[in-house]
C-alpha cells in the first residue's frame, strides 16, 4: 500500500491552510478509504496547531479534537487515512521531530511553504520498525 490518492481540489485546500498558518505549521486530518494499492483521501479537515513549544516548527493536534474528527469520519463510513502539516521555509521532507511522533499505520501529507507559497507536497509513511520514513506515491488526480 504505498499510493496516497487525491482530489486536486482537497490538495488545493491544504495549499491554502498551510499558506494562511505561514510562518507557522498548519495541521490537520486526511479521511478516506484503504485500497488494495493504498489510500484515497476523500476529505481533508483542519486542526488546531496546539504545540506548546514552538508551532514554527512543529505542531500538535489536541486528542479530543482528533476523537471528535474520527466520530465524524465513521458517521460517513470514513477513516482517518492520516494527518498533513506544514514545513515553512523547509523541504517537505519528516524532520526528527516527525520520526519521533508519527505512528507506522498513517499516512503523513507534508508541504514545503517557502516564503508564504505552497511550494511541495510529498507523502510518507513510518517504517513498521518507527526507524525512518518511506516515502509514499502521490497521485492527484483531475478536480
Amino acid at each position: 500500500m504505498s499510493l496516497l490518492r487525491l482530489r486536486r481540489t482537497l490538495l488545493e485546500q491544504i495549499g491554502i491552510h498551510a499558506e494562511e498558518q505561514y510562518p507557522n505549521e498548519c495541521c490537520g486530518v486526511l479521511l478516506g478509504t484503504a485500497g488494495v494499492d493504498g489510500w484515497t483521501v476523500v476529505d481533508v479537515v483542519r486542526a488546531a496547531n496546539v504545540a506548546l513549544d514552538s508551532t514554527r516548527n512543529r505542531y500538535t493536534i489536541a486528542p479530543a479534537e482528533i476523537v471528535r474528527i474520527m466520530r465524524q469520519a465513521r458517521q460517513r463510513s470514513l477513516e482517518i487515512a492520516g494527518f498533513y502539516h506544514s514545513h515553512p521555509d523547509h523541504p517537505a521532507i519528516p524532520s526528527e521531530f516527525d520520526r519521533v511522533h508519527a505512528l507506522p499505520n498513517f499516512r503523513y501529507l507534508i508541504t514545503s511553504v517557502q516564503q508564504g507559497k505552497a511550494a511541495d507536497f510529498r507523502a510518507w509513511q513510518l517504517s513498521d520498525d518507527r526507524s525512518r520514513f518511506e516515502e509514499l506515491t502521490l497521485r492527484v488526480d483531475g478536480v
